[in-house]
């Protein structure tokens, strides 16, 4: 065993006892975050806005402070974007997270001094967890490579901007740095293509032990390697046994992964965002990631049938239940408050509390009230693959509200890595499987409102070939799982 090997496993004992210690006291943990972050942001404009002096207890803090979006949010992040000081948080930001949204171009979230440390701690006591859980270290001595955008930052009056994971970029350990890949020169390089051809050619022939990014452009890595290499990815990196990733639920992915890789391999899941590092996986053997408390982040949950009432209530980590769709929402050090980041979650445990991401508030089906979210369609496509050779590499799902004839229907957009012997049997299959998970949409189906679902293969490619042309190829950029509406759908239909 290396000397980095037994430094690790001392450093993940030490790291776990540490975590113990607010994971046993959870609720203590989270008050006494809100206490702090509004002491901190008393003085601040937010904070003298909404009276943070006089707020006492939660109760007073749900009064003060309403739930935002980034649009309802905006005419103070603007004011910290000119350059002000103390508008959301105390100073300046140290950068922006620049993320593009759906409906006010370009997003600004602010990272502060006092935010920043904890997106590179996460990430670390992901891998920290897994030492201490597994004993495994053999990993450390390898190759490590994370599949991000370019670390190149622009600046906005004297503020650095950039892709999360670009900025973090910046951050990697010195004890990293050598083991790290691709090299900087090739991180840089800003066109997908050009920098997955780079990266293949950099890492071919290097004993890489970890690989990490988003699932689905992992998975164009592990292809051009197997092309190029002409064997499993398993066999061109023999010591490859951890896949780290976030950013979209991997089960979809597995069986593919698992044929392109020759085998299997642990995997992390992480639960990142601009706004804050909200949980890991921190069992092999627990379902969830174990959502973190103690990181400068105030958690609130509204339940999602009722976000879109007059006054939904908002439930503390405290008041929380098992299998319940939560929109997740939070208060920050980096001076976001009751902020909706957009994701849906599920507790898988209280005890500790684990997550899962169970969608997108904005991402679900409803056109008929059937209130279809991504975690439904994801666990109905693994049901309808199992004990069977079919693979998928992507797909979505939108609603055909107004077909030529016929019911109206859900209809499923697949690419295949292997297409089912009967396309028809495997549709029923995946709309028997949505039917048990979802009483609305097996109501529409028994009550002709609806017919069962229509499956439509997509051409090799063709989900790449989408992205690219929105200019959202590679990088941290994911594919929506579900829509409300055609517009995904449509484009898809003329490629």
């Amino acid at each position: 065993m290396s000397i980095k090997s037994i430094a690790a496993k001392i450093f993940a004992n030490i790291i776990h006892n540490k975590t113990q210690k607010w994971v046993q006291n959870p609720i203590a943990t989270q008050q006494k975050v809100l206490s702090e972050l509004l002491a901190t942001a008393k003085e601040t404009q937010f904070g003298r806005d909404h009276d943070f002096s006089k707020i006492k207890s939660f109760e007073d803090f749900a009064k003060q402070v309403p739930i935002r979006d980034y649009e309802e949010l905006r005419p103070y992040v603007d004011r910290v974007v000119k350059g002000e000081e103390d508008i959301l948080w105390i100073g300046k930001p140290i950068y922006f997270a620049k993320t593009s949204g759906t409906t006010s171009g370009a997003k600004y979230i602010p990272l502060t001094k006092e935010s920043m440390p904890f997106h590179i701690e996460a990430a670390r006591n992901a891998i920290l967890s897994y030492i201490h859980e597994t004993g495994k270290t053999d990993f450390v001595d390898g190759k490590m490579i994370f599949l991000q955008g370019s670390p190149i930052l622009e600046e906005k009056n004297g503020i650095k901007l950039g892709r999360l994971s670009g900025i973090v970029a910046h951050f990697v350990p010195k004890y990293l740095q050598k083991n790290r890949m691709p090299s900087w020169e090739t991180n840089c390089i800003e066109d997908w293509e050009t920098k997955l051809d780079a990266i293949v050619e950099e890492t071919f022939n290097e004993n890489m032990s970890v690989i990490s990014g988003i699932p689905s452009w992992v998975q164009m890595y592990f292809e051009k390697l197997q092309q190029k290499g002409n064997k499993p990815v398993g066999d061109i990196f023999k010591n490859f046994n951890l896949f780290i990733y976030g950013g979209v639920n991997y089960e979809p992915y597995r069986a593919k992964f698992e044929n392109l890789i020759g085998r299997k391999v642990d995997s992390i899941e992480l639960f990142p965002a601009s706004e804050g590092f909200f949980a890991y996986q921190d069992s092999q053997k627990d379902k969830g990631m174990l959502l973190l408390l103690n990181s400068g982040i105030f958690y609130e949950f509204v339940k999602s049938e009722e976000f879109f009432t007059e006054k939904p209530r908002r439930y503390t980590i405290g008041e929380v239940e098992l299998n319940v769709n939560y929109v997740l929402i939070i208060s920050t050090n980096a001076g976001l408050w009751g902020y909706n980041i957009g994701d849906t979650i599920q507790f898988t445990s209280l005890k500790p509390y684990r997550v899962i991401v169970s969608g997108r508030i904005k991402h679900y089906i409803s056109a008929f009230g059937e209130h279809v979210i991504g975690k439904e369609v994801e666990s109905a496509l693994k049901e309808a693959m199992e004990n069977s050779t079919i693979r998928v590499n992507e797909f979505t799902v939108a609603p055909q509200i107004n077909p030529g004839e016929g019911l109206p229907y859900h209809e499923w957009f697949i690419e295949f890595e292997n297409e089912p012997e009967d396309l028809e049997v495997f549709a029923l299959a995946i709309d028997q499987a949505m039917r048990k998970q979802n009483t609305y949409y097996d109501d529409l189906i028994i009550g002709n409102v609806l017919r069962t679902v229509i499956v439509t293969k997509v051409a090799n490619n063709g989900f790449q070939d989408y992205m690219k042309s929105i200019g959202k190829l590679g990088g941290q950029n994911k594919l929506p799982r579900l829509s409300n509406d055609r517009k995904i759908a449509d484009l898809l239909k003329r490629e």
